[in-house]
């Protein structure tokens, strides 16, 4: 796959930023304070610097520049006055709004899926994370191709800009829709492979627990508690992008899969769903969801909202979820109230490893909730479906008769019916 990422925004020289918020009818202050706030964490994150921020109220948007001439000229003078290099929109921004907003600002105006992508284009790894990354970066800018004659090689590095595709954003439509296609034939390939390898996990029937929730909640320390992943854990927005599996064993010694994926966000932009929407299969096609919550986040319910909103989206909202409310090490007394007002779930600190044993406990039952307990006889010999047995289900008891072993073992429906010719009645 063809990417190669363009330099970094210098950390000596920060590209500075104003941002944009409007409040329409039915919006609340705190919740667009809270979405500001949120923004500027991206913008912080993507290496930029939040200079000024701007909130407006509006019966509706502009349809020329969203906010209308007035405050457009405002903003324009009050980047003057700040220096800013950029103005980040909370909203959506239609091409023509960005288009007619530069001309008024007479500097580079986007909005909060720009920025999103910019943090996607510096975090991508993987050959299949560039590609997903280059994909949603190209179905973005397509039709934001007139805002520079046709190209886009009139723009310098900084956020909304960098990444995969400028070569080719500056050559004609035709020849950017052909990338694009390439692209999705280059992943459709790469999903035809996951779905072999699933195949096979299948016929060894591990099941598999998918890690969700909310970027920055601790998803990836919660893999490196559960299984000694080892894998990167950082504390900012979208560490993770490419999903990492790892075994885990439940306490009857049953092994399941374990899976970390990227994190969810409020308005996630949907071509970044679209292009990875392979990579989410492991979501959709998961047998539990471990709902990794930031518990000691003032807004934890408001992700829970978010992150189920995605899974609606993908369409894995009928997959079974535990919520974990991860940091108590953070705020025990926010973790443990969360706990209360949500029957089911469990507190941790996947830093500390505090109640650990509790959520590994909740995955087997979550897992085992319409599991059926059976009495297999085993002969003696066949020592390889007494592995699968204590491979697939949670073995209660063992002992030993005339030429063969009984179990007393919980197993899934599939379990139960692959054992069936060894079931005692």
């Amino acid at each position: 796959m063809t990417y190669q990422p363009s330099t970094l925004i210098s950390r000596e020289i920060k590209e500075k930023i104003v941002l944009v918020g409007v409040l329409f009818p039915g919006d609340t202050v705190d919740e667009l304070e809270r979405q500001l706030d949120e923004l500027a964490e991206l913008v912080r994150t993507a290496g930029a610097e939040v200079r000024g921020r701007v909130v407006q109220r509006r019966d509706r948007p502009d349809p020329a520049t969203f906010v209308g001439s007035g405050k457009a000229d405002e903003l324009r003078e009050l980047c003057l006055e700040v220096d800013a290099d950029t103005v980040v929109f909370e909203h959506a921004l239609s091409p023509a709004q960005q288009r007619n907003l530069e001309a008024i600002l007479g500097r580079t105006a986007i909005d909060r899926t720009a920025v999103i992508l910019d943090i996607f284009a510096q975090n991508a790894r993987t050959p299949e994370g560039k590609a997903q990354v280059e994909l949603a970066l190209l179905e973005y800018r397509l039709p934001r191709l007139r805002r520079a004659g046709g190209s886009l090689s009139q723009q310098a590095g900084g956020i909304g800009t960098r990444g995969p595709g400028e070569t080719q954003l500056e050559v004609d439509r035709r020849r950017l829709v052909q990338r694009i296609h390439r692209i999705k034939a280059e992943l459709r390939e790469v999903d035809r492979t996951r779905r072999v390898q699933r195949q096979g996990r299948a016929r060894g029937r591990h099941r598999e627990v998918t890690l969700v929730g909310y970027t920055n909640a601790g998803k990836s320390s919660m893999l490196n508690a559960l299984t000694g992943a080892g894998v990167l854990a950082e504390s900012r927005l979208f560490a993770t992008l490419d999903p990492r599996t790892r075994q885990l064993a439940l306490p009857g010694g049953e092994t399941v899969l374990a899976t970390d994926t990227v994190g969810f966000i409020s308005n996630l932009p949907h071509e970044l769903v679209e292009a990875f929407m392979s990579t989410l299969d492991s979501v959709r096609l998961a047998d539990l969801l471990v709902h990794v919550v930031d518990g000691a986040s003032e807004h934890a319910e408001e992700q829970i909202g978010a992150v189920r909103t995605v899974l609606e989206q993908i369409g894995a909202a009928d997959v079974p979820e535990l919520l974990v409310f991860n940091k108590c090490d953070l705020a025990e007394g926010r973790a443990r109230e969360l706990v209360a007002r949500h029957p089911g779930s469990v507190w941790c600190s996947a830093t500390t490893g505090e109640n650990l044993p509790a959520v590994v406990g909740a995955i087997a039952a979550g897992l085992r909730a319409h599991d059926r307990a059976v009495t297999l006889r085993l002969p003696f010999e066949r020592g390889d479906l007494v592995a699968a047995v204590h491979r697939e289900g949670e073995v209660l008891s063992s002992r030993n008769e005339e030429g063969a072993v009984v179990l007393e073992v919980v197993l899934d429906e599939v379990g139960v019916a692959r054992f069936a010719p060894w079931r005692v009645a």
